[in-house]
């Protein structure tokens, strides 16, 4: 089985807001948070550890402890992502969204591999390491609820005719004189100490989960490096298809036509009949040259896709093919040209290997613009597969174009069929 996976650039991550006055009504939801949390995360922490532990315990026993133990990996990536959407919701980071981390290989070592890049993924942890924090913080919040409305209870206790009353966190019994002020002061403790958490959660989440700013510099070269390397490659690539196909297809044809002509010049006194049939050879050569320099110029550059849009590109593309094509698209709106002509040449890319290479007696393609702005395609033929990435060929030059584009390209092609080849580009590209 051939799976080959191109990363895709990683999205970079916006720069921390500058700190600013929390206002009354965001300390406000950032209690409610913690007092949820408070709640549900000694459950959620529970299941985790006792995933782990049954994981690890059974793990002799006939592999059973293995399904507890991607039970732990998926909760705990689910944890995660969990985290990191609440904490962008609550303080409007504009956090981009953890992503699962795929793996290259194929297969069930794949899938292992995968597992193991996301446990030991660091953006992962911090999001983990966040949520415990705030579990830890929610309890608290919970407990100082609690004080804050016994200490206001405690308050009127001199009205229901008792000597002694006991105050929270002051624990003795009190003389039922000084309820009233001991009561009050346990609520203003009670309610000071909450909003200080409140406060420092905020702090403790802005340095855990938002990445510092040499981090985001650095991952913003890298991004914009591997877009560099995929455009001139892919560039490169182009290039050197133009050049063969200039030099195996029009060129040996123009040859032809220009012998052709020469043969008939000689014979058009001598055997007016032959000459006349050489000019048809010729002409019938030239029409074809024109042909081949028509597709070669659709190759390089789709009008149709500029005035008419992607949905009309491929509806022109199906329609010369060599094999039936069913083509199901679904767009609202318009992508950036760079995306839109990315995702049709890895299409148009695909339909011609699948003529020329894999036998195949259909395709099938899918496009959809996905919520977030995000162009996803998806060619599928019933061929004999074993397609392959290799150096320079046309499956480079799409994965190239792809990632210049900021988006992903995955190609699955089992010996015996089928291939599948997906792409996933940002319409912001």
């Amino acid at each position: 089985m051939t799976t080959q996976t191109v990363p895709p650039a990683s999205p970079v991550p916006p720069a921390a807001p500058a700190p600013a006055k929390t206002p009354p009504l965001r300390i406000l939801m950032t209690v409610l948070h913690l007092a949820g949390l408070g709640v549900i995360g000694a459950f959620a922490l529970t299941m985790l550890s006792g995933l782990l532990g049954l994981g690890l315990g059974l793990i002799l026993v006939v592999g059973v402890g293995l399904l507890f133990l991607v039970g732990f990996v998926y909760l705990f990536y689910a944890t995660a992502w969990f985290e990191v959407a609440r904490a962008s919701s609550l303080y409007r980071l504009d956090l981009p969204p953890l992503r699962w981390r795929g793996s290259p290989h194929t297969g069930f070592g794949g899938w292992l591999h995968s597992l193991w890049r996301q446990l030991i993924d660091g953006r992962t942890w911090r999001a983990i390491a966040n949520f415990v924090i705030a579990c830890i913080m929610g309890a608290i919040v919970l407990r100082l609820f609690e004080g804050m409305i016994r200490s206001a209870i405690a308050a009127f206790a001199p009205l229901t005719g008792a000597e002694t009353v006991t105050i929270p966190f002051f624990g003795a019994e009190t003389a039922i004189g000084w309820a009233p002020v001991l009561g009050a002061i346990g609520v203003v403790v009670s309610a000071a100490a909450i909003v200080g958490l409140a406060l420092l959660h905020r702090v403790l989440t802005r340095a855990i989960v938002v990445a510092n700013r040499e981090a985001e510099l650095t991952e913003q070269v890298r991004t914009t490096s591997a877009q560099r390397e995929g455009a001139v490659r892919a560039a490169d690539v182009e290039r050197t298809r133009i050049e063969r196909d200039l030099h195996d297809g029009v060129q040996p044809r123009l040859v032809s036509v220009g012998m052709t002509l020469g043969l008939a010049q000689q014979k058009i006194d001598t055997d007016p009949d032959a000459a006349k049939q050489l000019i048809g050879e010729a002409h019938t050569s030239t029409k074809a040259a024109i042909t081949e320099l028509r597709q070669l110029a659709r190759g390089i550059h789709a009008s149709v896709l500029d005035d008419r849009g992607l949905d009309a590109a491929l509806s022109a593309l199906a329609s010369r093919s060599h094999i039936p094509v069913s083509l199901d698209v679904r767009m609202n709106g318009r992508c950036s040209r760079d995306a839109e002509a990315a995702v049709y040449f890895s299409i148009a890319e695909s339909l011609t290997n699948a003529a020329k290479h894999s036998r195949a007696s259909e395709c099938r393609v899918v496009v959809r613009l996905r919520e977030g702005g995000t162009l996803w395609a998806r060619v599928e033929d019933n061929g004999m597969g074993g397609a392959q990435v290799q150096p320079g060929g046309g499956l480079d030059g799409v994965s190239n174009r792809v990632l210049a584009a900021g988006g992903t390209f995955r190609l699955d092609s089992p010996q015996g069929g089928p291939t599948s080849l997906e792409v996933s580009v940002p319409c912001a590209s």
